[in-house]
């Protein structure tokens, strides 16, 4: 059989460079605190990976995702948290099936959508859409506060609330369900891919400061640039994930923004996988076309290594 060992490793998280399920397989049910999702749009854009298609006929793009969102609700604990990413033409889709199959919707997150451009006859598109769902009753919920919004010129308060400034709460407004400040990152000085826009880290550290604490497990199985992964190394939080395309521009953002990662091995991680063992390497169902050289100890080279056994 074929094992797979992980493109990084950190002393909070593994990630792999392969298909999501490949990963899936992997790991035990009920296993996940919380998952975070940012899936291809179905808008034709290069992810870098040419085998990998972002441009499906309608049906087969929704029956590819309600997929890998069956594989979310095996995965994630009762109580854990679901929270996908994605365009509203495709979200209703995806809450519907989520529905279907027993997670209870909790909200519908607006996120702003900056410098968008009308589309014909239709309605000036302004935002994204945020699912968050639960399996159950949420086990964790962290309300969060914003700090009171200031005018970036004089440095007063943008609103005077009414006349009722003063019974604020000093740690800042609650989070609502619509969030204005989360803009993806389109400038290449802030973007670790340059031809797609990214997501701020802000996002996915949302989400899980709301439904995790310090210690549990999130899973982003598309990777991306990696803005999931900073969050939850930075909380403190234990993170797997995957990537399908070039693993090394998410080992580069990683080793740019913490010191002292080295291939450290996060031995907690081990409770989450089916078959767990010292190297975090995981049996393949179909291997990546193109795997490069890689070592396990050496997490500025993104790439996996492909381990053969009887």
């Amino acid at each position: 059989m074929r094992y797979l060992l992980p493109a990084l490793t950190t002393d909070y998280g593994v990630l792999y460079n392969t298909d999501c399920f490949d990963l899936f397989k992997a790991l035990k049910s009920a296993s996940i605190d919380c998952i975070f999702a940012d899936p291809p749009f179905n808008l034709g854009k290069d992810y870098g990976n040419g085998s990998v298609k972002d441009d499906l006929g309608r049906n087969e793009y929704l029956e590819l995702c309600f997929s890998w969102i069956d594989q979310f609700v095996r995965l994630i604990k009762p109580g854990g948290a679901v929270f996908i990413y994605i365009l509203p033409q495709w979200g209703y889709h995806l809450a519907g099936h989520l529905e279907e199959r027993k997670m209870t919707f909790r909200h519908w997150i607006a996120l702003s959508m900056k410098g968008t451009f009308p589309r014909g006859n239709k309605l000036y598109p302004a935002h994204y859409a945020l699912l968050y769902f639960t399996k159950g009753v949420p086990k964790t919920f962290n309300r969060l506060r914003l700090p009171i919004p200031k005018c970036r010129h004089c440095g007063k308060d943008i609103k005077d609330y009414g006349g009722h400034r003063k019974y604020l709460n000093p740690a800042g407004l609650n989070l609502t369900d619509f969030w204005d400040d989360t803009a993806p990152a389109r400038h290449k000085k802030f973007k670790s891919r340059w031809h797609v826009n990214e997501l701020k880290p802000m996002i996915p550290s949302r989400c899980i400061e709301i439904s995790t604490n310090p210690g549990e497990v999130v899973l982003d199985s598309f990777g991306g640039g990696g803005s999931t992964y900073e969050a939850a190394q930075r909380l403190g939080r234990y993170w797997i994930g995957s990537e399908i395309g070039d693993c090394s521009i998410i080992t580069e953002r990683l080793s740019r923004n913490f010191t002292g990662l080295n291939g450290s091995l996060p031995d907690q991680l081990s409770r989450v996988f089916a078959l767990p063992n010292p190297t975090f390497s995981i049996p393949l169902i179909q291997c990546p076309k193109s795997p490069k050289k890689s070592s396990i100890t050496e997490p500025k080279n993104a790439s996996s290594d492909l381990v053969l056994t009887p």
